[in-house]
């Protein structure tokens, strides 16, 4: 626990320098950089026998994705049929897993002895959390450098909230188990008090941010979409990692695991909040 708390003092600091003090073009290098190096780790989820030869797939797929979407600020800001594409169809995956992972270990029946369907949940995972990070940082950038980089802020507080929010409610609270051949410590009570924690942060965010939603109603209704895909999306990687026989994604972060072990909640929040936030 202890070097939990030391790496977590350290990174966070770093992440929220990183959002706010990087130019466009740097922050979307860091980010396909940490992309990748979560396609690394889910190379171990595939049935392939040699992982170079699996992340062949992720980093193609990364490749012409930037070919055939528009990367310039500019693009982003006007949102076209590619981001909303893209968006629209990680929002979907994420229903999906959500449900897969809600009825493992029947659902693990379908899918774990397939590679291909292995290599596509991962595409499915990293591509839109990529771009809709991408969409987010650039929203309003001409006008104020600062916004996007709120959003972005925004979508990690609302999520580590629920996080802690989760934990502690389900530590001293906690009953009924939500997916318990997943995840045996997670709780519906815990997922409550995460809701709960999350729609705080987000209000008192919102308003030292000064992000303008089109009311409260909305604010809350998008709070609580990505904190609920949030905590299924970390659900998700678990299932992955118990399929696979897997502990951690990696030991890349000292006390944390790997990189999908720390973001596993953020790529499901991420592209529905983006969505949601553009939509409404």
């Amino acid at each position: 626990m202890k070097q939990r708390i030391i790496t977590a003092l350290i990174l966070a600091p770093l992440v929220v320098w990183g959002i706010f003090s990087l130019p466009f073009l740097w922050f979307m290098i860091a980010v396909a950089a940490i992309t990748l190096i979560g396609a690394w780790e889910w190379t171990q989820f595939t049935l392939t026998p040699s992982r170079l030869v699996a992340m062949l797939p992720p980093v193609i797929a990364i490749a012409l994705s930037v070919l055939l979407i528009p990367v310039d600020v500019i693009a982003f800001n006007q949102v076209g049929l590619a981001h909303i594409t893209i968006l629209g169809v990680g929002c979907s995956w994420w229903l999906i897993a959500s449900g897969l992972a809600m009825t493992y270990p029947k659902s693990a029946n379908y899918w774990q002895h397939s590679n291909l369907l292995r290599h596509l949940f991962g595409l499915l995972t990293l591509l839109p959390f990529l771009w809709s990070i991408l969409i987010l940082r650039a929203q309003a950038y001409h006008q104020d450098p600062y916004h996007g980089a709120k959003l972005v802020l925004f979508v990690c507080l609302i999520v580590w909230a629920a996080d802690s929010g989760a934990y502690f409610a389900g530590k001293s609270l906690g009953k009924r188990k939500m997916a318990p051949h997943v995840s045996p410590n997670k709780t519906i009570e815990g997922l409550l008090g995460g809701i709960v924690t999350a729609l705080g942060v987000a209000w008192g965010s919102s308003i030292m941010f000064d992000i303008e939603f089109t009311s409260a109603t909305s604010m809350v209704f998008i709070t609580l979409a990505t904190v609920v895909i949030s905590v299924l999306g970390d659900l998700v990687e678990s299932m992955f990692k118990r399929v696979s026989k897997i502990k951690d994604s990696s030991n890349i972060i000292p006390g944390h695991g790997g990189v999908l072990d720390r973001v596993d909640s953020l790529t499901a929040a991420f592209p529905i909040f983006a969505l949601l936030y553009l939509i409404f």
